[in-house]
This record gives structure tokens, C-alpha cells and sequence, in this order.
């Protein structure tokens, strides 16, 4: 998966940080981040649901390879939010813009499942 973004990180810190959102969105349901950061969590976020309805092997495994091999999270992929977004053409998430960061003023925003 390419990453578009920087988000101000060197190539792994980037990695580490996106797979780390992404498993708190799917975890969760949400998460309260930097509009910059959910803007590029949110491709992953899909793509991880598109992999969990395809279901297969190879799918599994590039999930797995995303999230640093936490079964747990893909477990809950495959399992649930497969079922759950089974009828839907793509568009699992969705990005609710809030306040300024206090300290940076940084645009902060809730990426949140649909």
C-alpha cells in the first residue's frame, strides 16, 4: 500500500503510526487525530475492510503484514466488519472535522466507522 502523505515522518515512524491508528479505528470504532493523519489512516481503514470481504488467504496475510501480525485485529476484520459492510461499495469511513489542537493549533478530526 502506498502512502501519499508524510505526515511529517521518516518512511517506518509513518508506518508504525498509520498501522497503529488503523488497529484503533477497527478496535474501536473511532479515533481523535490530526485531520492530516486521518485523511491517509482512512485509505488503510478501507482497505483493510475491502481485504476482510474478500476473504481469502492472500488477503488475510497482507492484512496480517499491515498490522504487524495482531490476529486479534484481523480477526475482527474478517469476522465482523466483513459481514457488517457486505452489501456496501466501499465509503466504511467517515471523517468529522472538530476544533484546533490546543498548543499547536493543529486541525484535529474524528475518523470514525460508518
Amino acid at each position: 500500500m502506498a502512502i501519499y502523505n508524510k505526515v511529517g515522518k521518516n518512511k517506518a515512524m509513518r508506518r508504525t503510526i498509520l498501522a497503529g491508528l488503523t488497529k484503533t479505528v477497527i478496535m474501536n470504532g473511532y479515533v481523535v487525530t490530526t485531520d492530516a493523519r486521518a485523511k491517509e489512516v482512512r485509505k488503510f481503514v478501507d482497505k483493510m475492510i475491502t481485504y476482510g470481504k474478500k476473504g481469502t488467504l492472500v488477503s488475510r496475510r497482507k492484512a496480517l503484514a499491515f498490522v504487524n501480525n495482531d490476529t486479534e485485529v484481523v480477526n475482527k476484520v474478517f469476522n465482523e466488519l466483513a459481514k457488517t459492510y457486505e452489501t456496501r461499495n466501499g465509503g466504511y469511513t467517515r471523517i468529522i472535522k472538530l476544533s484546533e489542537r490546543v498548543g499547536d493549533d493543529a486541525l484535529t478530526s474524528r475518523l470514525e466507522l460508518v
